[in-house]
């Protein structure tokens, strides 16, 4: 098998978590990482320039890339550097920690990366561009929709469906076949038993949107 030379866009705490995701993997070799700034050696990663050098750095590593850009609320932003690396040449797989475990019959979109400790069972569909983050549960016939991030601990049980650009903050739980629409945040350590078709923020066991919590 030969290893590939991969980017890491993006040099904060998430990407560390990337970086060592994939020197596990042993399927890449990792030529630098992107920021703003030179945050000096990741993991014994350099900052190799910044965004705007993203045609230079395609052109000499003919390279692809991963996201290492975590999100804390809702936000397109990870679909726009995606895009704009895109349509540079780069091409972003899917990167799946050794230690996660993906069932059959499991189909994950490009540019979806799986942490450490990750349960992915049968039956499930992974949009494009999430994050499955450390030791996230999904149970079979799951539905997760593009650009969601699954925080650490999150536990969806079977049958969930969530839509694009959600967020699920740290040790949220979904119970089976519930529904969570587009553009929603669901707090840390929250509970849904209920379907949630409106954006907007859900805290609190049973989850309940912020304006309800606040009447």
């Amino acid at each position: 098998m030969s290893v590939k030379n991969i980017l890491v866009i993006g040099g904060g705490g998430h990407a560390k978590s990337v970086i060592s995701v994939i020197k596990k993997s042993g399927q890449f070799k990792i030529v630098g990482y992107t920021d703003v700034q030179d945050q000096g050696e990741i993991l014994g990663v350099a900052w190799i320039g910044t965004d705007e050098d993203r045609v230079a750095i395609y052109n000499q590593y003919h390279c692809c890339a991963v996201l290492g850009i975590g999100s804390t609320k809702i936000s397109d932003q990870r679909c726009k550097i995606i895009k704009k690396f895109t349509a540079s040449g780069f091409t972003f797989p899917v990167i799946i920690s050794p230690t996660a475990i993906v069932n059959e019959d499991v189909e994950i979109g490009e540019a979806t990366v799986i942490l450490d400790g990750v349960i992915v069972n049968a039956g499930t569909r992974v949009g494009q561009g999430c994050i499955l983050n450390t030791g996230s549960i999904i149970d079979h016939d799951c539905t997760i929709g593009d650009f969601v991030h699954i925080a650490p601990g999150v536990i969806l049980s079977g049958g969930v469906q969530i839509g694009d650009h959600c967020l699920l903050g740290t040790g949220a739980k979904v119970i089976q076949c519930r529904s969570i629409g587009s553009d929603c945040l669901i707090g840390a350590g929250a509970v849904v038993v209920e379907d949630i078709k409106r954006s907007g923020t859900y805290v609190g066991v049973p989850a309940r949107g912020k304006k309800e919590q606040s009447v």
